[in-house]
């Protein structure tokens, strides 16, 4: 998905693209979060933006598990992969070989990470949202968690999905229930809309494959940029929200932070948590003073 007004430079080349990485298991459509912010004289202004998303590797719709038909023979793939993916196809798509930004959310968070550290020269800015320098700790248990679900299912590797495999995803991926809205959120529900909430959450999960979501929770599970952060000179900002129970600010963007050379940390209070970009209109102010150095680009 692209939308914006591509800006050539003299040799014919777009100066003005700006990479949007989804998290996990998302698509190009993810790229919808920030249109609240876009339009004219907004912060993501289309006039001054060509704007790019496009499905990482292993999710649905790009080249995947599921989309192969590979199912579990699928090649292990790691965030480094999914980064040169995506500037493989960049360079082939657009001939673009440099971008004026990259905004990357969660998983889309290691991919710019990842990207700035691999391409020093590729992007200018990065606007990093709740997210981290590595999976450790509790985020890296429900990781592991999730794996041994799956993999404790005899019917994993037949490569088909059965009524086993099925039920198996479903609870695979309730497992990620907490880690999504704030406790103070989860607090605020009574019991019955919380078992609503669950199983909603849950029949909605059957319809993610779930030889995409173990190849992509493994991609996710062992990353890990810390000693390379040094590497970084694009201009960053990192996002967080206090109320994220996947990465609290004080594990993770704060100390991610001083470790990036040119940085600025922003943190916010949002009962969403980890979703707190759903509500991206209450930063607009702050995205607009960091992209302000990057108009005349």
């Amino acid at each position: 998905m692209t939308f914006g007004n591509p800006i050539h430079d003299d040799n014919g080349h777009i100066k003005n693209a700006v990479v949007y990485c989804h998290g996990s298991l998302g698509n190009y459509s993810s790229m919808k979060k920030i249109a609240p912010l876009v339009g004219s004289g907004d912060v993501f202004d289309e006039n001054k933006y060509f704007f790019i998303c496009l499905s990482a590797l292993g999710s649905p719709g790009s080249c995947s598990p599921s989309t192969t038909d590979l199912k579990s023979k699928f090649p292990k793939y790691s965030i480094k992969d999914v980064v040169n993916f995506q500037k493989k196809f960049l360079a082939e798509k657009f001939n673009i070989n440099h971008v004026l930004g990259m905004i990357g959310i969660s998983m889309g968070g290691f991919v710019c990470l990842t990207s700035a550290i691999e391409y020093p020269d590729f992007a200018d800015f990065i606007i990093c949202g709740v997210s981290s320098y590595k999976v450790a700790g509790h985020d890296f248990i429900l990781s592991k968690f999730v794996n041994e679900i799956i993999e404790s299912d005899p019917d994993y590797n037949k490569g088909e999905m059965t009524y086993s495999l099925l039920r198996t995803l479903r609870i695979a991926s309730l497992a990620e229930f907490n880690f999504g809205l704030s406790k103070e959120a989860l607090r605020a529900m009574s019991n019955i809309e919380l078992s609503a909430e669950f199983e909603s959450f849950g029949n909605e999960s059957i319809e993610t494959d779930i030889y995409d979501l173990k190849y992509c929770n493994e991609s996710c599970m062992y990353f890990d940029v810390e000693e390379e952060l040094d590497k970084i000179t694009s201009k960053v900002l990192v996002v967080a929200c206090n109320q994220d129970p996947h990465f609290p600010p004080n594990l993770d963007a704060i100390p991610m932070s001083e470790m990036i050379k040119d940085s600025q940390l922003l943190v916010i209070d949002s009962n969403l948590g980890h979703l707190c970009f759903n509500e991206i209109e209450k930063i607009s102010n702050e995205l607009r003073e960091f992209l302000e150095d990057f108009d005349d680009c």
